[in-house]
């Protein structure tokens, strides 16, 4: 085992130590919500991420250089129905006080393996729109849309919320926005959106995560604030905490925004949500090269994580809504607005994208680009069915 392996599980274990089994004694302020979590409003100086040995004595960046608040964007009456407000379970209990950041507290049935996502492989080969297409990943089944190309230096988009049916208790299901550079097998990313993941957060409670490696998962990366890596600036939204309300076939559709973007003048990668809250950033110093200048790909679209995927019988692990995509009712995963961010720091939708669907019997993809103001992208279904035995 290298000397640098030892060392990032010798702080991931300080780190759950210190902020999971007795993150209360650090806590000003603990909030018991009533979905069953607890929120520890820990001071901001002291949270997980100045752990990170290349973090050592690191100036925290309170707010982004410039303005970076999403630009107003033209929509018609049905996708404005898309922007119903959501928020978290835990405000209705409480909130913490500016100078703290809030912390979701970790179960004690934590396991190392818990904090990370299961090792895949990444791009096989550098994708190039129009042709096929090499995402081959151990027991991971995606449904994107996918540009490469250029120099990005950001990605956004509104995505619906939903409660898929997660089968078994080490599989997940996620919708997110993807930033990621490097070779298939020592990539980098960062990314976050809602899952509901049993394996990490111990229910199956649809919830706003982020997640972030530098070597293709192998020693680096954790999901929130699991290990140090990711610092957090606000004290409005806790990573890691359920979403209120979810989407339904039959009620109101609800939708969060993420916005992930690279101040130019720090080199940071800042995490916005809801179009105005600034959560905090991925220092570009916990990355090597690639990341730590550009990311070479954006992703919108669904993952699912199952041993089952691939094989026969196929997990019943469902993708958005657990429903085939119908794009003219939107009835299942569902992005707009989608948007990267170039080398002219102006928010735009990408020239070239392309949609792929990893098993297409099992989830399927509709990208909605012709004949409408603002693209569409719809993806999803329920794992398991008569084409997907």
């Amino acid at each position: 085992m290298s000397f640098k392996l030892i060392v990032i599980l010798l702080l991931e274990l300080i780190t759950f130590a210190i902020f999971a089994w007795g993150g209360n004694t650090l806590a000003i302020k603990s909030i018991q919500s009533e979905d069953g979590d607890v929120i520890d409003c820990v001071n901001i100086f002291k949270q997980p991420a100045l752990y990170h040995p290349a973090l050592k004595n690191h100036k925290i960046q309170m707010t982004p250089s410039y303005n970076t608040m999403m630009e107003p964007t033209k929509t018609n009456d049905q996708e404005k129905s898309y922007k119903c407000v959501t928020t978290q379970t835990w405000h209705k209990s409480g909130s913490c006080p500016k100078g703290t950041i809030p912390i979701r507290r970790t179960q004690n049935n934590y396991k190392k393996d818990h904090i990370k996502k299961p090792i895949f492989f990444h791009l096989d080969k550098r994708l190039r729109i129009k042709e096929d297409i090499n995402l081959a990943q151990k027991n991971h089944s995606l449904a994107i849309l996918h540009t490469e190309g250029i120099r990005y230096m950001g990605g956004k988009t509104d995505m619906k919320t939903w409660n898929p049916h997660v089968e078994e208790d080490d599989e997940y299901s996620t919708s997110r926005l993807a930033l990621m550079s490097g070779a298939y097998n020592d990539y980098q990313d960062i990314e976050s959106g809602w899952a509901v993941n049993p394996r990490v957060y111990g229910d199956r409670q649809t919830r706003f995560f982020t997640y972030w490696t530098n070597d293709g998962s192998r020693e680096t990366g954790c999901f929130d604030l699991t290990c140090p890596g990711f610092v957090q600036t606000s004290h409005e939204i806790a990573l890691g905490a359920a979403i209120y309300p979810i989407s339904t076939q039959n009620g109101l559709p609800y939708s969060i925004s993420v916005f992930i973007f690279k101040d130019l003048n720090t080199s940071n990668w800042w995490l916005q949500y809801g179009g105005s809250i600034n959560i905090g950033y991925w220092p570009s110093k916990i990355f090597e090269g690639g990341l730590g200048i550009h990311a070479q790909t954006v992703q919108w679209g669904g993952e699912v994580y199952s041993k089952n995927v691939g094989k026969h019988p196929h997990t019943k692990t469902q993708m958005g809504s657990g429903a085939f995509p119908i794009y003219i009712s939107a009835n299942t995963g569902f992005m707009t607005n989608m948007r990267i961010l170039d080398n002219s720091m102006e928010l735009r939708f990408p020239q070239y994208v392309d949609a792929y669907s990893q098993e297409y019997d099992c989830y399927k993809t509709q990208y909605m680009g012709d004949y409408i103001e603002e693209p569409e992208f719809h993806f999803g279904g329920p794992g398991r069915n008569p084409l997907c035995p």
